[in-house]
Protein backbone atom coordinates (compact mmCIF):
# COMPACT_ATOMS: atom_id res chain seq x y z
CA UNK A 1 0.00 0.00 0.00
CA UNK A 2 1.15 3.70 -1.30
CA UNK A 3 1.64 5.46 2.12
CA UNK A 4 1.77 8.97 0.42
CA UNK A 5 -1.76 7.94 -1.11
CA UNK A 6 -3.07 7.26 1.90
CA UNK A 7 -1.80 10.63 3.43
CA UNK A 8 -3.25 12.34 0.23
CA UNK A 9 -6.46 11.17 0.30
CA UNK A 10 -7.04 11.61 4.40
CA UNK A 11 -5.43 15.38 4.21
CA UNK A 12 -7.34 16.20 1.24
CA UNK A 13 -10.54 14.69 1.75
CA UNK A 14 -10.45 14.78 5.77
CA UNK A 15 -10.25 18.72 5.53
CA UNK A 16 -12.35 19.45 3.37
CA UNK A 17 -15.18 17.48 5.13
CA UNK A 18 -14.00 19.12 8.46
CA UNK A 19 -13.99 22.55 6.97
CA UNK A 20 -17.87 21.65 6.15
CA UNK A 21 -19.17 20.06 9.35
CA UNK A 22 -18.03 23.46 11.35
CA UNK A 23 -19.77 25.50 8.92
CA UNK A 24 -23.00 23.83 9.26
CA UNK A 25 -22.99 20.66 8.76
CA UNK A 26 -22.15 17.57 6.01
CA UNK A 27 -25.82 17.30 4.94
CA UNK A 28 -26.26 20.59 3.56
CA UNK A 29 -23.84 18.92 1.07
CA UNK A 30 -25.74 16.40 0.22
CA UNK A 31 -27.75 16.60 -3.00
CA UNK A 32 -28.60 13.77 -5.25
CA UNK A 33 -29.53 15.58 -8.72
CA UNK A 34 -26.19 17.43 -8.64
CA UNK A 35 -24.46 14.08 -8.08
CA UNK A 36 -26.34 12.64 -11.21
CA UNK A 37 -25.37 15.61 -13.06
CA UNK A 38 -21.59 15.39 -11.92
CA UNK A 39 -21.01 11.66 -11.71
CA UNK A 40 -22.98 10.50 -14.64
CA UNK A 41 -22.24 13.00 -17.23
CA UNK A 42 -18.56 12.49 -16.43
CA UNK A 43 -18.41 8.91 -16.97
CA UNK A 44 -20.86 9.38 -20.13
CA UNK A 45 -18.38 11.65 -21.75
CA UNK A 46 -15.69 9.82 -21.20
CA UNK A 47 -17.20 6.11 -22.51
CA UNK A 48 -18.43 8.91 -25.45
CA UNK A 49 -14.93 9.94 -26.03
CA UNK A 50 -13.20 6.37 -25.54
CA UNK A 51 -14.27 2.54 -26.13
CA UNK A 52 -16.36 0.90 -23.31
CA UNK A 53 -13.52 -1.72 -22.40
CA UNK A 54 -10.83 1.34 -22.09
CA UNK A 55 -13.30 2.97 -19.54
CA UNK A 56 -13.73 0.25 -17.55
CA UNK A 57 -9.96 -1.06 -17.87
CA UNK A 58 -9.21 1.83 -16.17
CA UNK A 59 -10.29 -0.12 -13.20
CA UNK A 60 -7.35 -2.43 -13.67
CA UNK A 61 -5.13 -0.04 -13.80
CA UNK A 62 -6.20 2.02 -11.03
CA UNK A 63 -4.38 -0.67 -8.36
CA UNK A 64 -1.28 1.01 -9.44
CA UNK A 65 -2.30 4.25 -7.31
CA UNK A 66 -2.48 2.80 -4.12
CA UNK A 67 -0.33 -0.65 -4.13
CA UNK A 68 3.14 -0.96 -5.85
CA UNK A 69 5.57 -3.97 -6.56
CA UNK A 70 8.28 -2.04 -7.79
CA UNK A 71 11.47 -4.22 -6.80
CA UNK A 72 14.37 -1.41 -6.19
CA UNK A 73 17.40 -1.09 -8.51
CA UNK A 74 19.81 -2.47 -5.47
CA UNK A 75 17.94 -5.34 -5.15
CA UNK A 76 18.13 -6.34 -9.17
CA UNK A 77 21.86 -5.71 -9.56
CA UNK A 78 22.43 -7.90 -6.70
CA UNK A 79 20.23 -10.92 -8.43
CA UNK A 80 21.73 -10.16 -11.54
CA UNK A 81 25.82 -10.69 -9.85
CA UNK A 82 24.54 -13.41 -8.14
CA UNK A 83 22.99 -14.70 -11.28
CA UNK A 84 26.20 -13.64 -13.58
CA UNK A 85 28.25 -15.50 -10.74
CA UNK A 86 26.50 -18.37 -11.20
CA UNK A 87 26.09 -18.42 -15.17
CA UNK A 88 30.19 -18.19 -15.90
CA UNK A 89 30.50 -21.00 -13.16
CA UNK A 90 28.15 -23.62 -14.93
CA UNK A 91 26.66 -21.78 -17.75
CA UNK A 92 23.28 -20.13 -18.54
CA UNK A 93 21.29 -23.33 -18.02
CA UNK A 94 22.04 -23.34 -14.64
CA UNK A 95 19.94 -20.43 -14.44
CA UNK A 96 16.93 -22.14 -15.26
CA UNK A 97 15.63 -23.28 -11.84
CA UNK A 98 15.58 -19.68 -10.84
CA UNK A 99 13.01 -19.00 -13.29
CA UNK A 100 10.16 -20.19 -12.13
CA UNK A 101 11.00 -18.52 -8.47
CA UNK A 102 11.13 -15.06 -10.15
CA UNK A 103 7.92 -12.66 -8.54
CA UNK A 104 8.68 -9.85 -11.47
CA UNK A 105 7.32 -10.82 -14.81
CA UNK A 106 9.26 -8.70 -17.02
CA UNK A 107 12.39 -10.37 -15.14
CA UNK A 108 11.09 -13.89 -15.34
CA UNK A 109 10.19 -13.52 -19.17
CA UNK A 110 13.73 -11.74 -19.99
CA UNK A 111 15.86 -14.86 -17.65
CA UNK A 112 13.85 -17.38 -19.50
CA UNK A 113 14.55 -15.94 -23.15
CA UNK A 114 18.24 -15.83 -22.04
CA UNK A 115 18.22 -19.04 -20.66
CA UNK A 116 16.63 -20.45 -24.48
CA UNK A 117 19.43 -19.09 -25.96
CA UNK A 118 18.37 -16.41 -28.03
CA UNK A 119 20.62 -14.05 -29.61
CA UNK A 120 20.87 -10.82 -27.30
CA UNK A 121 19.62 -8.69 -30.35
CA UNK A 122 16.51 -10.54 -30.26
CA UNK A 123 15.87 -10.52 -26.80
CA UNK A 124 16.59 -6.81 -26.85
CA UNK A 125 13.83 -6.52 -29.54
CA UNK A 126 11.46 -8.19 -27.43
CA UNK A 127 11.76 -6.38 -24.03
CA UNK A 128 11.43 -3.47 -25.98
CA UNK A 129 8.00 -4.19 -27.30
CA UNK A 130 7.23 -4.99 -24.17
CA UNK A 131 7.99 -2.18 -22.53
CA UNK A 132 6.55 0.02 -25.35
CA UNK A 133 3.39 -1.99 -24.52
CA UNK A 134 3.43 -1.39 -20.96
CA UNK A 135 3.89 2.09 -21.41
CA UNK A 136 0.96 2.93 -23.52
CA UNK A 137 -1.47 0.98 -20.94
CA UNK A 138 -0.26 3.12 -18.22
CA UNK A 139 -0.40 6.04 -20.66
CA UNK A 140 -4.27 5.04 -22.01
CA UNK A 141 -5.17 4.92 -17.85
CA UNK A 142 -3.61 8.34 -16.97
CA UNK A 143 -5.19 9.77 -20.22
CA UNK A 144 -8.54 8.77 -19.45
CA UNK A 145 -8.34 9.95 -15.83
CA UNK A 146 -6.94 13.09 -16.71
CA UNK A 147 -10.29 13.50 -19.21
CA UNK A 148 -12.36 12.71 -16.70
CA UNK A 149 -10.42 15.63 -14.39
CA UNK A 150 -11.56 18.07 -17.78
CA UNK A 151 -14.77 16.93 -17.92
CA UNK A 152 -15.84 17.27 -14.28
CA UNK A 153 -15.73 20.62 -14.02
CA UNK A 154 -17.28 21.17 -17.14
CA UNK A 155 -20.45 19.46 -15.76
CA UNK A 156 -21.06 21.22 -12.80
CA UNK A 157 -21.23 24.33 -14.64
CA UNK A 158 -24.14 22.64 -16.63
CA UNK A 159 -25.30 21.40 -13.84
CA UNK A 160 -25.24 25.11 -12.49
CA UNK A 161 -26.97 26.23 -15.13
CA UNK A 162 -29.81 23.66 -15.22
CA UNK A 163 -29.85 24.72 -11.32
CA UNK A 164 -30.29 28.92 -12.52
CA UNK A 165 -32.96 28.18 -15.11
CA UNK A 166 -35.02 25.98 -12.65
CA UNK A 167 -34.50 29.13 -9.97
CA UNK A 168 -35.75 31.50 -12.66
CA UNK A 169 -38.57 29.95 -13.62
CA UNK A 170 -39.54 29.56 -10.64
CA UNK A 171 -39.18 33.13 -8.88
CA UNK A 172 -42.68 33.50 -8.11
CA UNK A 173 -42.82 30.41 -5.89
CA UNK A 174 -39.99 30.90 -2.93
CA UNK A 175 -40.06 27.19 -1.80
CA UNK A 176 -38.28 26.22 -4.48
CA UNK A 177 -35.83 28.49 -5.44
CA UNK A 178 -33.50 27.18 -2.50
CA UNK A 179 -33.51 23.63 -3.83
CA UNK A 180 -32.52 25.05 -7.31
CA UNK A 181 -29.69 27.36 -6.15
CA UNK A 182 -28.71 23.78 -4.40
CA UNK A 183 -28.48 22.48 -7.09
CA UNK A 184 -26.82 25.31 -9.00
CA UNK A 185 -24.12 25.36 -6.61
CA UNK A 186 -23.25 22.05 -5.80
CA UNK A 187 -22.28 20.58 -9.21
CA UNK A 188 -20.00 23.07 -9.34
CA UNK A 189 -18.51 22.08 -6.23
CA UNK A 190 -18.72 18.51 -6.62
CA UNK A 191 -17.58 18.88 -10.21
CA UNK A 192 -14.43 20.93 -8.39
CA UNK A 193 -13.78 17.69 -6.14
CA UNK A 194 -13.95 15.39 -8.38
CA UNK A 195 -11.40 17.05 -10.70
CA UNK A 196 -8.93 18.02 -8.41
CA UNK A 197 -8.85 15.32 -5.39
CA UNK A 198 -9.67 12.48 -7.59
CA UNK A 199 -9.00 12.13 -11.34
CA UNK A 200 -6.31 14.67 -12.03
CA UNK A 201 -4.22 13.08 -8.66
CA UNK A 202 -4.90 9.53 -10.16
CA UNK A 203 -3.53 10.41 -13.45
CA UNK A 204 -0.51 12.08 -12.04
CA UNK A 205 0.01 9.21 -10.09
CA UNK A 206 -0.05 6.98 -12.77
CA UNK A 207 1.92 8.35 -14.95
CA UNK A 208 4.38 8.68 -11.76
CA UNK A 209 4.00 4.88 -11.82
CA UNK A 210 4.81 4.35 -15.18
CA UNK A 211 8.02 6.41 -15.28
CA UNK A 212 8.51 4.08 -12.24
CA UNK A 213 8.48 0.74 -13.85
CA UNK A 214 9.69 2.28 -17.28
CA UNK A 215 13.23 2.59 -15.43
CA UNK A 216 13.25 -0.68 -13.97
CA UNK A 217 11.81 -2.68 -16.80
CA UNK A 218 15.11 -0.72 -18.21
CA UNK A 219 17.63 -1.72 -15.74
CA UNK A 220 16.69 -5.38 -16.21
CA UNK A 221 16.93 -5.32 -19.53
CA UNK A 222 20.29 -4.28 -19.79
CA UNK A 223 21.13 -7.03 -16.97
CA UNK A 224 19.59 -9.73 -19.19
CA UNK A 225 21.58 -8.76 -22.01
CA UNK A 226 24.53 -8.24 -20.01
CA UNK A 227 24.06 -11.55 -18.93
CA UNK A 228 23.23 -13.14 -22.29
CA UNK A 229 26.70 -11.79 -23.43
CA UNK A 230 28.33 -13.81 -20.48
CA UNK A 231 29.73 -10.30 -19.06
CA UNK A 232 32.15 -10.67 -15.82
CA UNK A 233 29.77 -10.33 -12.89
CA UNK A 234 31.79 -6.82 -12.12
CA UNK A 235 31.22 -5.49 -15.59
CA UNK A 236 27.50 -6.39 -15.32
CA UNK A 237 27.20 -4.45 -11.86
CA UNK A 238 28.55 -1.55 -13.15
CA UNK A 239 26.46 -1.32 -15.96
CA UNK A 240 23.26 -1.60 -13.68
CA UNK A 241 24.66 0.64 -11.02
CA UNK A 242 24.80 3.62 -13.46
CA UNK A 243 21.03 3.76 -13.22
CA UNK A 244 20.85 4.15 -9.38
CA UNK A 245 21.31 7.70 -7.98
CA UNK A 246 25.76 8.19 -7.32
CA UNK A 247 24.56 8.02 -3.51
CA UNK A 248 22.94 4.75 -3.73
CA UNK A 249 25.46 2.98 -5.61
CA UNK A 250 27.48 0.71 -3.36
CA UNK A 251 29.60 -2.34 -5.37
CA UNK A 252 29.57 -5.93 -3.88
CA UNK A 253 33.15 -6.44 -4.95
CA UNK A 254 34.88 -3.22 -3.19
Amino acid sequence: MDIATLLGIFSAFGLVIIAIALGGGIMLFVNIPSLMIVLGGTLGATMINYPIKDVFGTVAVLKNVFFSKTMKGDDITGRFVEFATKARREGILALEPYVKELDNDFLRKGLQLSVDGLEPNAISEILDTEVTAMKERHQLGAEIFATMGAFAPALGMIGTLIGLVQMLQSMDDPNSIGPAMAVALLTTFYGSILANLVCMPISGKLKTRSKEESHLMEIIRTGVISLTHGDNPRILEQKLLVFMPPKSRSSRFD
